[in-house]
């Protein structure tokens, strides 16, 4: 349910940000605040009662990306951020949907602390940009992407060199 919920939120939070002056608007900040802790919530849940479906492997993903992504071509459209900043973010996420779709694999990706810490900082310095016109929440996405990019070569490691197979 939170993660049909955190994809329901994408709209409402997509036309707040939009209709937002310079790309900075109190109410898509917290929509997206909120709607990023229920990320956090929802996976300490289902770990915690080994409560897992097929639907929460493939949307739960999909959902934090859609979130992430339309929040980054958003404030690069506001001015809010460089499509250069931005870029390895958005190839990463159509790289792997790419990868997940040809490959066909249902999307179970072994989380590690690192990819958590990313998804955090990110989401974090998103939500900050999305309050404030300062620019120091850059430095945390910049943060966040660096993490991104080791959490990234931990996945590619630890799938021997490329996605994960189909479970038999």
């Amino acid at each position: 349910m939170l993660t049909a919920a955190r994809l329901v939120a994408v709209v409402p939070f997509a036309l707040l940000l939009a209709r937002a002056n310079d790309g900075v608007s109190v109410g898509a900040a917290v929509l997206f605040a909120v709607a990023s802790l229920t990320d956090f919530l929802d996976g300490y849940l289902a770990r915690r009662y080994a409560f897992f479906t097929r639907f929460g492997r493939i949307a739960d993903p999909l959902a934090d990306r859609l979130l992430i992504d339309i929040a980054l071509v958003l404030l690069i459209w506001h001015d809010r951020r460089g499509w250069w900043v931005a870029l390895p973010v958005l190839l990463r996420d159509a790289l792997l949907a790419a990868l997940f779709r040809a490959r066909h694999v249902e999307a179970e990706v072994r989380v590690n602390v690192v990819g958590k810490s990313a998804t955090a900082a990110i989401m974090t310095a998103l939500a900050l940009l999305m309050l404030t016109a300062a620019p120091w929440p850059k430095v945390l996405f910049a943060f966040g992407l660096a993490l991104s990019v080791c959490a990234a070569v931990l996945y590619y490691r630890g799938s021997e060199g490329g996605l994960p197979s189909r479970p038999s």
